[in-house]
C-alpha cells in the first residue's frame, strides 16, 4: 500500500498593518451563526492553493519570489456576505477602489503558479478581508449589515504578500505564515515612500493618512 501523500493547505495574502487590524476588532461583535476572525489573522485574499503535495512548494516559492510590482495602497470600506442572494457563509468588508496594481499583482501570482503546474482558479478574483464565517441562521446579521454599511478605514501601505498555511481545527482554521515576498525588486524606489527610502529599507505594510501617498486613478 503506498504512503499517503503529504500535503499543506496553502494561501496567498496581502498582510494588514496591526493598527488596521485593531481597528476592524470591534466589529467583531456576538452575533449568533457568526464566527469571527482573530484580529492577528485578518488579511485581504489574494489567491487560495488548496492542498498542495509539500514536493511541490519548493518551486512554487521559487516562482513567487519573481512576481514584482511594486508598493501601493489599498482602502478597505463596505461590508457584505457571499455567496449573494443565498444564506451567507462569509462576512467580509471591501477594497473599495481597489489599486489596479492589486490586479496586476493577481494577474502575475496566477502566472507563476501556473509555471509552477498549479491551475488556475476558476472563481473570479473579489478582493475582500473575511470577517467572520456563519453557520445556520445568523438571524442578527442584517442587522449588523445595516449598522456597519458605510464603514471604511484608512488607506494602508502593501508592500509584500504572504504565502501562508492553514490547519483547521475545531475552533476554526488557524493560519502560519511559511514565506513573506517583498513587493519591489531589489535595489527599486518605493513611489508610496518617495526617493529617498528604498524598499530595501521600508517596513512591510503601515498606515498612510487620507491623501498621503494615494496612487492616481486609472485612466483612459
Amino acid at each position: 500500500m503506498p504512503a499517503p501523500v503529504s500535503t499543506e493547505r496553502l494561501f496567498l495574502a496581502l498582510p494588514l498593518p496591526p493598527s488596521i487590524q485593531e481597528l476592524l476588532a470591534p466589529l467583531a461583535q456576538p452575533l449568533p451563526g457568526v464566527t469571527w476572525t482573530r484580529p492577528a489573522q485578518l488579511h485581504v485574499t489574494l489567491r487560495f492553493l488548496g492542498d498542495v503535495t509539500v514536493d511541490r512548494i519548493d518551486a512554487i516559492l521559487e516562482r513567487l519570489a519573481a512576481v514584482h510590482v511594486g508598493a501601493f495602497v489599498l482602502p478597505l470600506e463596505g461590508v457584505g456576505t457571499f455567496p449573494p442572494n443565498r444564506p451567507p457563509r462569509v462576512v467580509w468588508i471591501g477594497v473599495g477602489s481597489a489599486h489596479p496594481r492589486l490586479f496586476q499583482l493577481r494577474q502575475r501570482v496566477d502566472d507563476a503558479l501556473l509555471a509552477a503546474a498549479l491551475p488556475l482558479e476558476v472563481r473570479n478574483f473579489h478582493p475582500h478581508v473575511t470577517l467572520g464565517r456563519c453557520s445556520g441562521r445568523a438571524a442578527g446579521l442584517p442587522s449588523w449589515l445595516h449598522t456597519h454599511r458605510e464603514f471604511a478605514a484608512p488607506p494602508f501601505r502593501v508592500a509584500a504578500f504572504d504565502l501562508c498555511s492553514s490547519v483547521l481545527q475545531p475552533s476554526g482554521a488557524v493560519h502560519s505564515l511559511r514565506r513573506r515576498f517583498p513587493l519591489a525588486a531589489p535595489g527599486s524606489l518605493d513611489p508610496t515612500r518617495g526617493p529617498a527610502q528604498s524598499e530595501a529599507t521600508a517596513d512591510v505594510g503601515g498606515d498612510i493618512r487620507p491623501g498621503e501617498g494615494r496612487p492616481p486613478g486609472p485612466t483612459g
